[in-house]
């Protein structure tokens, strides 16, 4: 007997936390177990948009290309790429995340579009 209370009636068994059953019987694979840690992890780490700020800025290209830049938010407190698809949505163009910088780039020049779909979202915007 290795359980503290094992042949008591306090007895419990443990329970994989991915399937629910006793650890005995579970079928989860190692990698399976890592990568729903992971998730937890990334959930556990994220921000309400409302404790975060963001900004907005132009940059001119060569070329004479246009961007909008939003910095000031953090991959690990957000969904970078699920929040440059609702962008990108708003503004109707294309864009790309930088991971390496935690910037979001959109082409051309959407500052009023970015500012009231991110305010509407609930983040808090700095100039």
């Amino acid at each position: 007997m290795t359980r503290l209370f094992a042949g008591t009636p306090f007895d419990i068994p443990p329970t994989c936390d991915l399937c629910g059953k006793q650890e005995t019987d579970c079928l989860c694979t190692d990698q399976q177990k890592a990568d729903a840690e992971a998730a937890r992890q990334r959930e556990a780490d994220r921000l309400p948009p409302e404790q975060q700020t963001a900004r907005i800025r132009l940059d001119r290209r060569k070329g004479g290309r246009t961007v909008t830049l939003v910095e000031g938010l953090t991959s690990r407190a957000n969904d970078l790429p699920a929040l440059l698809g609702q962008l990108q949505s708003a503004c109707g163009s294309g864009g790309t995340v930088k991971k390496a910088d935690d910037l979001i780039e959109l082409q051309g020049d959407h500052i009023e579009r970015v500012r009231q779909k991110l305010s509407e979202i609930g983040y808090r915007l700095k100039k």
